[in-house]
């Protein structure tokens, strides 16, 4: 009984952390997170695959070099660890900002009568049960939304580049 309990409670914590940060993230960058989520609702298909093209090429490369910096002498070892680290950074990033437009994304759908922050808060939290569903949220449903995420982001990235 106390494993169900703590694992209750873990759950709790996580559903709380994630909707704050994505509360978070919705309040420093409202205008990357806004045309991140209209981006993943008007292109999703677009979006999906540029975010899974560009995920798998940069986390290869981050591999790569982190691999072959495990067997290297110690300067080339920090030559290739910090391009990868920077690397694994920028996607985390982008995966941060693709979520939190799909959380208010989801929001936004299921529940439109709300206001903005509770509509992210809903999102969040169904979005996070969601995807804890086992084998089809683990493996179908986290990377379909992750990867719109990211495509979102960078397809935001390149409109507003192209429209300055």
């Amino acid at each position: 009984m106390p494993d169900i309990v703590r694992l209750f409670l873990v759950i709790l914590l996580l559903l709380a952390g994630f909707a704050a940060y994505f509360l978070v993230l919705n309040a420093l960058f409202a205008p990357r997170v806004t045309k991140t989520r209209s981006i993943a609702q008007s292109m999703p298909g677009r979006s999906f695959g540029i975010g899974l093209v560009n995920f798998l090429f940069f986390a290869v490369i981050a591999l790569v070099l982190l691999s072959i910096a495990e067997n290297a002498g110690p300067f080339i070892r920090g030559v290739l660890t910090i391009p990868a680290i920077i690397i694994l950074a920028l996607l985390a990033i982008a995966l941060s900002l693709g979520l939190a437009g799909m959380s208010g994304m989801i929001g936004e759908r299921i529940f439109p009568d709300l206001s903005g922050w509770k509509q992210t808060l809903w999102g969040t939290v169904c979005l996070s049960l969601a995807c804890a569903l086992p084998y089809v949220g683990w493996f179908l449903l986290l990377p379909y939304v992750g990867f719109v995420g990211i495509g979102a982001v960078l397809l935001g990235f390149l409109q507003s580049r192209t429209t300055s």
